[in-house]
């Protein structure tokens, strides 16, 4: 954690981008689990590694840091545990690139709770990353959403529940920048799988989705989310949400390359006029 610690805030929440930007190809290549037997497994995963993160950092205060992080850790960890339920349902109902899109809203969100509940002011820069991200996203839509079925179409109304859940979580780190959020990983990595067990009818799942599932819940979400929780301690919650857009190009670039499914050329320029607003940002507002 001291390592990590040293490391730019700007930088993990990147790095924690990319790590989430897997989620889509690996949601759809399962080959035979229904979508709460991939949440019940990928947040069980999820769970064994953000336990380990806590042993390693914290040894024997590992309940204690639960106790820590108090009444904002467990609000965090519900509302996130919802995420990660919304998040797995839209992968599976609608596309990688819907999906991805759709959660690049969490930019409105984090700007507009980071200036109410923070205080924290938007600069000229972040304003006009975050207005070509969004146009960016608008041209995306634009091109990739078409006449669909009734379930995509609730896939892409669910997707919109992880953005507003990420935006919760970051506005509580950045408003408790000293309680090490973590422990809320935790929490609502085991929420996330009761949720899956309740629904699922079974959990038993072939030996090539428990492998998906392990990727999914260690390197995807675990290593992810870890990241980005220690970065957002130390990063405007706006500038969060403008290189978390990064998540939102790499995605359907892998979902591409591995499951072949190919985007619009419209979604293609829309990704381009993102990384520009995430370039804008990075190089343009060294004051933040």
């Amino acid at each position: 954690m001291t390592i990590l610690k040293k490391i730019p805030g700007p930088l993990l929440i990147f790095l924690g981008a990319v790590c989430l930007s897997f989620g889509g190809p690996i949601v759809k290549s399962f080959e035979g689990a229904n979508l709460w037997q991939i949440l019940f497994w990928r947040q069980f995963f999820f769970s064994i590694i953000v336990a380990l993160y806590l042993l390693l950092v914290y040894r024997k205060n590992f309940f204690k840091s639960f106790y820590v992080s108090g009444l904002p850790g467990f609000i965090a960890g519900l509302f996130l545990s919802i995420g990660f339920a919304a998040y797995v349902f839209a992968m599976y109902k609608t596309t990688v690139a819907n999906t991805n899109f759709i959660i690049t809203t969490e930019t409105i969100f984090l700007a507009a709770l980071g200036y109410f509940f923070l205080k924290e002011k938007i600069t000229l820069v972040t304003l006009i990353s975050i207005i070509l991200g969004m146009c960016g996203v608008l041209l995306i839509l634009g091109s990739s959403l078409s006449i669909q079925s009734s379930d995509q179409f609730l896939g892409n109304i669910v997707a919109f529940i992880m953005p507003i859940s990420f935006a919760i979580l970051v506005i509580i780190v950045r408003k408790y920048p000293n309680v090490d959020m973590v422990p809320a990983q935790f929490t609502a990595g085991v929420f996330a799988a009761f949720i899956g067990f309740l629904i699922a009818d079974k959990i038993s799942i072939s030996l090539h989705d428990i492998i998906l599932a392990s990727l999914a819940g260690f390197f995807q979400i675990g290593f992810g989310f870890i990241l980005i929780t220690l970065g957002s301690q130390t990063t405007p919650a706006a500038v969060v949400g403008v290189l978390m857009l990064t998540e939102s190009v790499f995605g359907p670039l892998w979902a591409w390359l591995f499951i072949n499914e190919i985007p619009p050329f419209g979604v293609l320029i829309g990704g381009g006029i993102i990384i520009f607003s995430i370039l804008l940002q990075t190089f343009l507002n060294k004051n933040q």
